[in-house]
């Protein structure tokens, strides 16, 4: 028995894991594959009956589970993030979120005859998107990047609003539930929840924020002692005031998000692999607790939901959300094609549902398989239609010719510098602040940080960018952001210098694409070479070709004076140089090489 308990968990794990790869690899949502794995393993094949293996401990695992996924969320809520991001994000956020909220609340009201108070739950429930499923959609699409930017920032921030607004409204359903239905007594035990959870939530959030502002965990604690915190937390608030714990946790997190000085970014790269083993294994155990027949009994009134979700409550956020911006009515028009729901209203529809029930609520049962009804249906109609719809409105973004720099040191601003002066599009990434500072003062576009962490992905603009060169002294760095940006864009379009020496050894030839990317230039052009040469007074310049001075001629002028790395084709592609199979330059192209000072002229009479 308790052989067989453990390979289901350790299988529950194990293909959490391969419906990642998957979704990697496909560059579509996880949810998707994490959703099927689900059903396949619960009520089609009998294999994970969650109820019989966790028994009394499952749902006080789901509520830890989302406890997590809240306090998580609510640390990307930044207020001064809301401003920056333009007008049309703060008003999806706000007057987006009341349409969403009211129009479902409407139809889950009428059409499939939920009370009031959880039709008003399912509405506050989806109108969280979240980035785990619009991330990858806009890989795969690759909009324009105002489109772009505007679903990112809107799915990342919705997420711990809509999960404020579940909760508070999740909290009111309790609370005229648990004194009868007297307006008076339900507001009163609303008020004292609310109370608690925003003193409590300030409180705790105030005293770790200082604990990690201060440096009184250690570093390697900082996560742990968060995450383990934040648990007690949760804990000692539901023990005050019944079901009081989520709230307190994102009044918590949000706090914590916008106190100056504490390192959420940290936590935050913690969320990444909290993701893939704890809120992957979670959505599989909840979707194989879904019945079939479920979905069944919805009837047509689940139809006319979605429908009304899709063609009215979206449209209508989007329209209202766009007046008074500039808009077109092509982007206006996909933006309100684009809404998938993900793990968050999984995660809470099935945590507030069980709880609903055991307060008397009936039609509570209604909410899981009505809430996973959305995801699928979301989910996979909008990421097989996104791609075509973006090309037909003509909102996707053209071919990007732009370069993503790892390493903002002299060598990478010089380079930078010479294909700015020539339309294309830099950004350089490094975690040297003084580098950093380098690059903003020679007017660079630049990222302070680790280009391959979720921050980078949530956070760094790649509009216009279609290359990467990684050109930093960092060997470790290089193969991670190499790799990392392999997936993201092809092939072709991933460079790094020469490592010399090391690349003969061959645990430095463990990937064939990796060591093909390094064999793009003259084997001389490593960094430490080019970083020397620099030092030493060499220049990056740009030269163009034509029909009196061609390549031979412009090699021939220069000598051994000169390292080749880049040439730019009259249609503006951009492709390395200084291999023995390059390209071969024509006649109005242009060289862009690192040359070194001609040496001075000798006097007469010596």
């Amino acid at each position: 028995m308790v052989e067989h308990q453990l390979v289901i968990l350790a299988s529950i794990g194990v293909i959490s894991l391969i419906c990642q790869w998957i979704a990697w690899r496909l560059r579509l949502p996880a949810i998707l594959f994490l959703l099927v794995a689900g059903v396949l393993m619960g009520p089609y094949f009998g294999v994970l009956k969650p109820d019989a293996l966790f028994d009394d401990l499952l749902f006080p695992i789901v509520s830890l589970a989302v406890a997590v996924i809240l306090f998580e969320g609510s640390l990307t809520l930044k207020f001064s993030e809301m401003r920056e991001h333009g007008k049309m994000v703060r008003n999806l956020l706000f007057t987006g979120s009341a349409v969403t909220l009211i129009v479902a609340a409407i139809a889950s009201y009428f059409f499939v005859g939920l009370s009031w108070g959880v039709a008003a739950l399912f509405g506050a429930i989806v109108v969280v998107t979240g980035p785990t499923v619009i991330m990858p959609l806009l890989r795969a699409v690759r909009p324009n990047g105002r489109i772009g930017n505007i679903l990112k920032w809107e799915g990342i921030v919705i997420d711990p609003i809509g999960a404020l607004l579940a909760v508070l409204i999740f909290e009111f359903v309790i609370s005229s539930a648990a004194r009868g239905h007297a307006l008076e007594n339900t507001l009163f035990t609303f008020g004292a929840t609310l109370v608690l959870s925003t003193a409590l939530g300030l409180g705790s959030g105030y005293l770790l924020g200082r604990a990690l502002r201060s440096h009184w965990l250690p570093r390697f604690l900082e996560n742990a002692g968060s995450l383990t915190f934040m648990l007690g937390i949760f804990a000692f608030s539901n023990f005050l005031v019944h079901e009081s714990g989520l709230l307190t946790v994102t009044i918590m997190g949000i706090l914590l998000a916008n106190m100056k000085g504490v390192p959420v970014d940290d936590i935050l790269e913690f969320k990444e692999s909290l993701s893939v083993l704890l809120i992957s294994a979670l959505f599989i155990i909840l979707a194989a607790r879904i019945d079939p027949n479920s979905l069944l009994n919805l009837g047509w009134g689940a139809v006319w939901v979605l429908l009304s979700l899709i063609f009215i409550a979206r449209p209508l956020a989007v329209w209202l959300a766009a007046i008074g911006t500039d808009l077109s009515w092509q982007e206006k028009s996909f933006l309100s094609w684009i809404a998938p729901r993900g793990i968050v209203a999984a995660a809470v529809s099935a945590l507030f549902a069980y709880k609903l029930q055991e307060a008397g609520f009936e039609d509570a049962a209604a909410l899981v398989p009505l809430v996973f009804l959305v995801i699928i249906v979301t989910v996979v109609v909008q990421s097989l239609t996104a791609s075509p719809l973006a090309s037909l409105l003509g909102v996707k973004e053209q071919a990007s010719n732009g370069f993503l720099f790892i390493g903002a040191n002299a060598v990478a601003r010089q380079l930078a510098k010479t294909l700015s002066a020539k339309g294309i599009q830099v950004v350089l990434s490094d975690t040297s602040w003084e580098n950093v500072r380098a690059a903003r003062m020679e007017n660079l576009r630049v990222y302070y940080g680790n280009p391959v962490s979720e921050h980078a992905e949530n956070n760094l603009d790649l509009t216009g960018i279609g290359n990467m060169l990684a050109i930093s002294p960092y060997r470790q760095l290089n193969t991670l952001a190499t790799y990392h940006y392999l997936d993201l864009l092809s092939p072709d379009h991933v460079f790094g210098l020469p490592e010399g020496d090391q690349e003969a050894r061959a645990s430095h030839q463990s990937a064939e694409k990796y060591v093909r990317t390094r064999s793009q230039f003259d084997e001389n052009a490593t960094f430490a070479k080019l970083a020397s040469l620099v030092a030493q007074g060499a220049s990056v310049k740009a030269t163009q070709l034509s029909h009196e001075f061609g390549y031979l001629d412009y090699l021939a002028q220069h000598g051994t004076r000169v390292t080749v790395l880049f040439g730019i084709s009259p249609e503006r592609e951009i492709y390395p140089l200084g291999a023995k199979d390059s390209v071969v330059p024509a006649e109005g192209w242009d060289i862009i090489a690192l040359i070194r000072p001609a040496p001075a002229e000798e006097p007469k009479d010596k």
